[in-house]
């Protein structure tokens, strides 16, 4: 399965909302220039890169929440891919970059601006399997770009 890379975002001082950027390198430690204030919660080798599916964020803009890219500290804002497919374990590959998803990212209220009522809850995998954020390792480092294709090339569970 193919699709693309719609939006790629960074946040040089931590935080959110990250500010969206045409490229983005990606080390087995995480984005470069992309800093985070909690440590304990984000980045490191299993979670180096945050990603989405721009298809998720566009439900939750049909159903009034004010989310777009970048609002939820995701890094990889992507399309084409079916969510039902990401998985802990799920590898997906650029031209220049590998990535493996190592679990979903749980949601906090750092990122409750981007929901109605900030119910930032619904955000979780836990609550709603599937309509989530994922963090991935990086198997090969490299640049991701906007616009580029990414496809999934293993589905093999951790």
């Amino acid at each position: 399965m193919t699709g693309s890379i719609v939006g790629l975002f960074s946040a040089p001082n931590g935080g959110v909302p990250k500010a969206s950027v045409d490229s983005l390198g990606v080390t087995n430690e995480g984005c470069i220039g992309d800093k985070q204030n909690d440590r304990a919660s984000h980045g490191g080798p299993q979670r180096a890169v945050c990603l989405l599916c721009t298809e998720i964020m566009e439900e939750l803009q049909a159903e009034g929440h004010p989310i777009d890219g970048g609002t939820t500290g995701e890094n990889l804002l992507i399309r084409g891919i079916d969510r039902d497919e990401l998985k802990e374990g799920t590898v997906l590959k650029t031209s220049d970059v590998t990535l493996r998803i190592t679990r979903d990212a749980t949601p906090c209220r750092t990122i409750q601006d981007s929901f109605i009522d900030n119910n930032y809850a619904i955000f979780s995998h836990r609550i709603i399997p599937n309509r989530t954020r994922w963090y991935a390792e990086v198997i090969q480092e490299g640049t991701l770009s906007v616009g580029e294709a990414i496809s999934i090339v293993s589905t093999n569970t951790l």
